[in-house]
């Protein structure tokens, strides 16, 4: 029986190292703005990208690359020099969404494969069949199929495999074909600059044409003005049933632009629940635990197990997006010797260890630090003193600070410290209770 993959987002050199670390198999980035995600694709350069690659091939993973925005007749020269470019560095696949890009990357580097974007929108076998014949070996089928239409493709095209995505944002319109990003701020969805208009507060009004008047309609109380904002996907109930099922190769997790936090936590909440598939051990509430400890727009397994018209609960018309449960407090270096603040910290801190797969820790206690295990089998670091690697010592230290801070003893490279958001709210003086965030947002995201 082949293991289906998990394929994690790499936003940059550090987010693809971390993805790869709290479990990866594989991982997808781009470089530039023929990948729709602008801002992650700013992230890398051609150096850091190759680094990546490597890094992830001296490990047995993979990395996927993303050539999925729709070009323009001025860019197709742009598009060759950079597929011919990403060749060189010899990654595990091309993630292409138009019809004239795969034919283009097939000639001119046919010895990789080619992956064809969720933007695509591939919802059934015919469709399938002809990307397929088109030399596309993986589809990445549409957030709106169902596992039922996932079967039926792999009966019909066993040797195609299929990927979908399990863990992330999720777009208000079909697969991310939406116009008014580009209507409103001129930013457009689909070539990676989307603006994410569909996370802001609306007020809606009703105009009569003949008198001139123009009226206001009130807010339901606790209905809420976020009209489109939808929540995040979250199938890690589901994990068992989808593995279950045979057809699926890759489960994608979405996110580019979020935290190494989000990274690190969601790849291995996801980890975990295929290796306890494949254990015979799975158990849900355990890894809904982890993936609740983000940052979320409420949490909704969408479409693939029930139909659309059967969901009642994908939206979230109150927030756009609220607190989870853990602040994380730090974030330690790759060479495990140092860490770096992340949120407010003191002397006399209890921090939570969050390992890396696999990594091992021991207990110790020194003028720095005490590292105990303490129950539920968690790890816990309790702050003694914080130096920094120059000598400079603080009482407290404070987000953003670069100072690289000395570890009571040496720590997996990209071990997280967190906090429960109740203490880190109260650290600043706020409400301890976590609070939806009612704001407007303009990340830089797109989809792909």
């Amino acid at each position: 029986m082949n293991r289906v993959e998990l394929l994690a987002p790499a936003g940059n050199l550090e987010k693809l190292k971390i993805a790869i670390n709290y479990g990866a198999d594989a991982v997808y980035g781009g470089t530039s703005t023929f990948s729709l995600r602008i801002r992650s694709g700013k992230e890398f350069d051609m150096d850091s990208f190759k680094a990546g690659i490597d890094y992830a091939h001296e490990r047995g993973k993979k990395v996927y690359v993303t050539i999925n925005g729709f070009p323009f007749n001025s860019q197709l020269k742009l598009y060759e020099n950079h597929i011919a470019q990403m060749r060189e560095l010899s990654p595990d696949a091309f993630i292409v969404s138009s019809p004239g890009v795969i034919r283009m990357a097939r000639r001119i580097a046919p010895e990789i494969p080619i992956h064809l974007s969720t933007q695509a929108n591939v919802m059934n076998a015919m469709d399938a069949a002809v990307y397929y014949d088109m030399g596309v070996r993986r589809i990445i089928a549409a957030r709106e199929i169902s596992l039922k239409d996932c079967e039926a493709i792999k009966k019909e095209l066993p040797d195609l495999e299929l990927e979908i995505f399990v863990h992330g944002s999720m777009c208000f319109a079909y697969s991310g074909r939406c116009l008014i990003s580009a209507l409103q701020t001129g930013r457009v969805p689909n070539r990676g600059s989307c603006a994410n208009d569909c996370r802001f507060p609306y007020e809606i009004y009703a105009h009569n044409p003949e008198t001139g008047t123009t009226f206001k309609l009130e807010e339901e109380t606790e209905i809420g003005t976020y009209i489109m904002n939808a929540k995040d996907m979250n199938l890690a109930s589901h994990i068992d049933e989808i593995l279950s099922s045979g057809v699926i190769d890759s489960l994608k997790i979405e996110g580019r632009t979020k935290s190494p936090y989000y990274v690190a936590v969601v790849t291995r909440a996801y980890r975990q629940a295929i290796d306890d598939y494949y254990g015979g051990v799975f158990e849900a509430e355990r890894y809904q635990k982890e993936l609740h400890t983000t940052q979320n727009r409420g949490f909704t397994d969408a479409y693939l197990i029930s139909r659309p018209f059967e969901r009642h609960d994908t939206q979230s018309h109150g927030f756009t997006i609220r607190e989870g449960t853990h602040q994380v407090a730090a974030l330690v270096t790759e060479d495990g010797t140092t860490w770096r603040c992340k949120d407010k910290t003191c002397v006399g801190d209890r921090l939570e260890i969050v390992l890396p797969v696999g990594a091992r820790i021991e207990e110790v206690d020194n003028e720095y630090g005490t590292v105990e295990l303490g129950e539920e089998g968690k790890w816990w670091l309790t702050v003694k003193k914080i130096v920094s690697r120059s000598g400079k010592e603080f009482e407290c230290i404070h987000s953003g600070d670069l100072n690289d801070i000395i570890l009571p003893t040496r720590f997996p490279g990209y071990t997280i410290l967190r906090r429960d958001i109740r203490e880190a709210r109260a650290k600043k003086g706020l409400d301890p209770e976590p609070q939806a965030i009612q704001r407007r947002e303009i990340p830089d995201k797109g989809n792909g």
